[in-house]
C-alpha cells in the first residue's frame, strides 16, 4: 500500500508527484536535492495507494547517529528521523479521504517507518494546501501563526491588498529611480551569494541559514524552471535580490537578501510588488510570503502583511513517534542535566540542542 522512492528515481517521482491536483515545488524530486548537498538527509518520497485514495509525503531521512550528541552511542545506519524539506509540506491526500481510508494510511505509514529503523517524524504542513487538517488522527497537530499570502488573480487585486503605506513606499522607490530585473544565471547567484551572506551576518543568522556553492549550484541546475531570481537596481548597483520559487499554480518567497545602507529606498518592497505582477501575468495564483520568526508577529510578519492585510492562512506543525521505545532510550543517551537546562518543546526531542 506504501513504496518508498528515493531521488535517485527522479523521473518516477515527479510522474507521481504531478500526479496530483494541488502539488507544489516542495514536493518535487528536484527540490529536495539542494537541501540533500546541505546535509539535511537523504530525501524519499512516500507513496501512499489505497483503493480510492492516494497520497504523497516527501521526508528528509536522518541517520540519527551522525547527530554529535549520539556520537559513538549508538550505531550507524540504524536509527532515523524524518523532516519536511526546508519549507513546506506533509502529507498531501487526493480522492475520497474518509477516516477508513486515513486510518488504513496511518497503520501502513508506521509499519513502513518502523521497519525502516524510522523514530520519529516531524511535519511542516502546508499553508496553503491546508493539509493538517486532515491528518489530526495521523500527528500531534499544533498551530503556530499566520503567514501572509497574496492572491494574483489580477494585478489591480494585488494592488488593492496592499496596506497604503506600502503602496506609498512602493511609489517613493519608483521615482527615486529603483528598477526590478529577474533571471537566473551563475553571475545572478554570485552576486545573491555575496548579498545574501552579508545580511546573514548582520541578521546574526544560525550556521544552518548560510549555503555552500554546491547547494547554488543544485539551484541554478535542478531547479532552472522552477526558480528565478528578482533584484532591484538602483544607480547600476543591486540593492535586493529575492530567490523566488514557483510551481503549478503557485509561487514562493525563498530567501532574499538586500544592502542596508539603501534600506530607505524600500527596494525589497517594490521587489515583492514587481515578483507578485510577473506571477499574475504568467497564470500563477498565490504567492506564499511566509510569516514571521518563530511563527511571532514581529516586524518581519508584519512586513509581509502590508501586501495583504487580509491574508488568511496559518502555518501549523505536527509530530509523530513511530517508536516509543527507541524514542525515550535516545533520550536517555542525553545528560539529564543538560536536558533540564533545555526547550524541551523541541521535537524530536532527543535533538534539542
Amino acid at each position: 500500500m506504501i513504496s518508498l522512492i528515493t531521488n535517485d528515481e527522479t523521473e518516477k517521482w515527479n510522474k507521481i508527484v504531478k500526479g496530483f491536483k494541488n502539488f507544489d515545488i516542495y514536493y518535487l524530486a528536484e527540490y529536495t536535492k539542494a537541501f540533500e548537498v546541505h546535509g539535511d538527509g537523504e530525501p524519499i518520497l512516500f507513496y501512499f495507494q489505497g483503493d480510492d485514495c492516494k497520497g504523497i509525503n516527501v521526508g528528509m531521512k536522518r541517520d540519527i547517529a551522525l547527530d554529535e550528541k549520539f556520537e559513538g552511542k549508538i550505531p550507524l545506519q540504524t536509527f532515523y528521523d524524518i523532516t519536511t524539506p526546508y519549507g513546506y509540506g506533509g502529507f498531501l491526500l487526493e480522492g475520497k479521504v474518509t477516516e477508513e481510508n486515513i486510518n488504513l494510511l496511518n497503520k501502513e505509514y508506521s509499519t513502513i517507518c518502523v521497519e525502516n529503523g524510522i523514530v520519529s517524524e516531524f511535519v511542516r504542513f502546508h499553508p496553503l494546501l491546508k493539509n493538517s487538517n486532515r491528518l489530526t488522527s495521523v500527528y500531534e497537530v499544533i498551530d503556530l501563526g499566520k503567514t501572509i499570502t497574496v492572491n494574483l488573480q489580477t494585478q489591480e487585486q494585488i494592488w488593492n491588498d496592499l496596506i497604503g503605506k506600502n503602496r506609498n513606499v512602493i511609489r517613493k522607490a519608483r521615482n527615486a529611480g529603483v528598477k526590478i530585473y529577474w533571471g537566473c544565471n551563475s553571475k545572478l547567484i554570485e552576486n545573491f551569494i555575496e548579498m545574501y551572506n552579508a545580511t546573514m551576518d548582520k541578521d546574526n543568522a544560525k550556521d544552518y541559514y548560510y549555503f555552500k556553492e554546491d547547494f547554488y549550484a543544485s539551484v541554478l541546475e535542478d531547479l532552472r524552471y522552477n526558480s528565478m531570481i528578482f533584484y532591484a537596481v538602483y544607480e547600476e548597483k543591486i540593492i535586493s535580490m529575492s530567490m523566488i520559487l514557483f510551481s503549478n499554480t503557485q509561487m514562493h518567497y525563498h530567501l532574499s537578501a538586500s544592502d542596508k545602507n539603501f534600506q530607505h529606498l524600500a527596494p525589497t518592497n517594490l521587489l515583492l510588488y514587481e515578483s507578485a505582477c510577473w506571477g499574475a501575468e504568467n497564470g500563477y495564483r498565490t504567492f506564499h510570503l511566509g510569516g514571521g520568526l518563530g511563527s511571532q508577529e514581529d516586524s518581519l510578519y508584519k512586513f509581509k502583511k502590508a501586501f495583504n492585510k487580509d491574508s488568511t492562512t496559518k502555518f501549523s506543525i505536527g509530530k509523530k513517534i513511530f517508536s516509543e521505545e527507541m524514542y525515550l532510550k535516545l533520550i536517555s543517551l542525553r545528560n539529564e542535566k543538560e536536558m533540564k537546562a533545555k526547550n524541551l518543546n523541541f521535537f524530536p526531542e532527543y535533538r534539542v540542542e
